[in-house]
């Protein structure tokens, strides 16, 4: 994980540039610094600490052995949040955000479940050996569908250790379920949104591809690190028991 956040790449992404001063939340003033051209400027040096205290908290997130969900539906993130959450085998939402995916957990599993099972069933090739083609093209094609609304979050155990967001706006439900139930949110927060809602709030420009990367990348970095001390925590403790043994 980085111990040092260059304020010169996140510069260099674009990260300094907020919306149009009339659109502004007033509650990112303390991140603001100051305006240029009918725009608000993002003080960089407090977005590269809010980095930090934010990657320290997602290593140790996944080190204890919970999973970081990942949300980003808007165009820009959509690409970037999916390649990072395959990457570190976490859950992720890049589709529309279903209501209730965290307060109604039982009824979105059900149908997480029974996505499971057809695919299981599907590639077993039980389906195809009791049922016709036009059948089995069908089962296929519901198989596509649940996987186009489910798929991100088939792996996830139940309640996520934490969510990382872009653009907490967009998103606004999901950080929503999030608070309802307690479960710490990490998020991009633009200068038009209330940083308040998120515990880890990290002030940069949420639409900027280049940025959204920048800040994925170091999350991608953070879950690694804490999945790392996870993986040698569960290695000394076999080599310890097996000592004892």
């Amino acid at each position: 994980m980085p111990s040092d956040i260059d304020v010169k790449n996140l510069l260099e992404a674009g990260a300094h540039f907020g919306h149009k001063t009339s659109r502004w939340n007033p509650k990112m003033a303390p991140y603001i610094h100051s305006k240029r051209g009918g725009i608000h400027i993002i003080d960089l040096t407090k977005t590269a600490l809010a980095i930090e205290d934010a990657m320290h908290f997602l290593s140790d997130i996944t080190a204890s052995g919970k999973q970081v969900l990942m949300v980003g539906t808007k165009r820009q993130a959509r690409d970037i949040i999916k390649q990072t959450a395959i990457s570190t085998k976490q859950p992720y939402v890049t589709e529309r955000w279903l209501s209730g995916l965290l307060t109604n957990w039982n009824t979105i599993g059900g149908r997480v479940k029974h996505l499971k099972d057809l695919e299981l069933r599907m590639e077993s090739g039980e389906l195809a050996s009791r049922y016709s083609k036009l059948e089995v093209q069908r089962y296929q094609e519901e198989i596509d569908e649940l996987n186009h609304k489910y798929g991100g979050i088939k792996d996830l155990h139940g309640r996520p250790g934490a969510l990382y967001v872009v653009d907490i706006v967009t998103e606004n439900n999901a950080v929503r379920e999030a608070n309802r139930l307690g479960i710490p949110v990490v998020a991009i927060v633009d200068s038009n949104a209330d940083p308040t809602l998120v515990t880890y709030p990290i002030p940069a420009n949420d639409d900027a591809i280049k940025t959204i990367d920048l800040i994925t990348g170091l999350v991608r970095q953070a879950i690694e690190t804490g999945i790392s001390k996870k993986d040698k925590a569960v290695s000394t403790a076999k080599i310890e028991h097996r000592k004892e043994s």
